[in-house]
């Protein structure tokens, strides 16, 4: 069973998964609970509005009309993409359905669709649903024809993922209001079948995640790429005045140059004292000894220098 979101828990949950939301004045203590239960929860229920052009339909469903008193949903999605909170608590959307439906809502045992509703408002074996589920009651004329903007299918998703994410649900507790009540047909022009497949998509992500994303995240290779790149940061100590920055790839080359420059001459350093130490205690003078070792340093030099050419040594 699960306790229904407060409302600063469910703005929060809808926020975070990159719903843009507008509060209705009074939302928060506008419900129909004096007539009904409202919880424990265990699903979303999607509706069309049956509006038009000129109709103000997030008015409508925060006030209901002659024959249905408001709220008629936990919110109102609009063709913007907006959702608008109109209820916390209890509304009157779903009205009875089916219990079969219930329990495959709350056990999501059911395969692409839950089991056909035999039931309705006011039939003998309907439950109550507006005490069981959020509605979301979205902007459309209804009549399989007027489009869904990309923008409010994508909020309709959003905002079911949101609470589906919110009390730990998986997809399937997101249904069609014509998959709770045999009476009913909403809501048309898409399939509910495909609708869960993208809250299940959203769900195995992060809360704000948008499809695509991956494919916009460059790969380590190229991310070292652009890195060895990246020109005007490495200032180089004894580069040309003209060139003072250098991209790293120019600066790796260029250590491994003096690298071998100063084994270069290490192994000259070493050359020249062998050549000295064996002059130790010689009858010689000191002239001689430092040609001999000018001598050995310049014939280790161009030994060494040779050999790193040509690939014989260094590797």
């Amino acid at each position: 069973m699960a306790t229904p979101l407060t409302a600063d828990r469910l703005v929060a949950a809808l926020r975070a998964e990159g719903v843009t939301v507008r509060e209705v004045p009074g939302w928060r203590d506008h419900n129909r609970n004096h007539k009904g239960a409202w919880g424990p929860v265990h699903g979303v229920l999607i509706h069309h509005t049956v509006t038009g052009l000129g109709t103000d339909v997030v008015g409508l469903i925060y006030n209901g009309h002659s024959a249905l008193p408001g709220p008629l949903a936990t919110g109102c999605i609009t063709k913007d993409g907006v959702v608008h909170l109109t209820a916390n608590g209890r509304a009157n959307h779903a009205g009875g359905g089916d219990g079969a439906v219930l329990n495959a809502v709350i056990t999501e045992s059911y395969s692409d669709r839950p089991p056909a509703p035999r039931e309705h408002d006011g039939s003998a074996g309907a439950v109550d649903g507006n005490a069981r589920f959020y509605g979301w009651e979205c902007e459309n004329k209804g009549d399989g024809k007027d489009p869904w903007p990309k923008v409010q299918y994508g909020a309709m998703v959003r905002a079911t993922a949101a609470i589906c994410r919110a009390h730990g649900w998986g997809p399937k507790s997101g249904i069609g209001h014509m998959e709770w009540s045999d009476w009913k047909v909403d809501p048309r022009g898409f399939d509910m079948k495909d609708f869960r497949a993208a809250v299940a998509e959203r769900l195995e992500h992060e809360p704000g995640w948008s499809p695509g994303e991956e494919d916009d995240m460059p790969t380590a290779n190229e991310v070292a790429e652009a890195v060895l790149k990246l020109d005007g940061v490495i200032v180089v100590p004894g580069a040309p005045k003209t060139n003072p920055t250098w991209t790293l790839s120019s600066v790796q080359t260029e250590i491994l140059k003096r690298l071998d420059r100063a084994n270069t001459a290490l192994v000259a350093q070493s050359a020249a004292i062998t050549k000295l130490a064996g002059l130790v205690g010689e009858d010689v003078d000191t002239a001689t000894v430092v040609a001999a070792v000018e001598q050995a340093i310049a014939d280790a030099v161009v030994k060494v220098s040779v050999e790193v050419s040509d690939g014989t040594k260094g590797a």
